[in-house]
């Protein structure tokens, strides 16, 4: 969403392309944030070991429906 508001710019006001590179660098992501450097595990079974074997608690997130849509 970001890079098109820049490439909106970039068409609408004439961006160089030094600006360009410029503010591309500026709307990209400094980190991974914090959802992806949590160690998430597909399997409930080894989940539940780690949370054991870790002593922590386990997070379990389930869904009904197609997981595409929101049901």
């Amino acid at each position: 969403m970001r890079f098109l508001i820049a490439l909106a710019l970039l068409a609408a006001e004439g961006l160089s392309s030094a600006e360009f590179e410029k503010l591309h660098r500026e709307l990209l992501p400094r980190d991974a944030g914090g959802w992806a450097v949590l160690p998430w595990e597909t399997s409930l079974g080894e989940a539940t070991a780690r949370a054991v074997r870790e002593k922590k608690p386990l997070l379990l997130w389930a869904r009904m429906g197609n997981p595409l849509v929101c049901t």
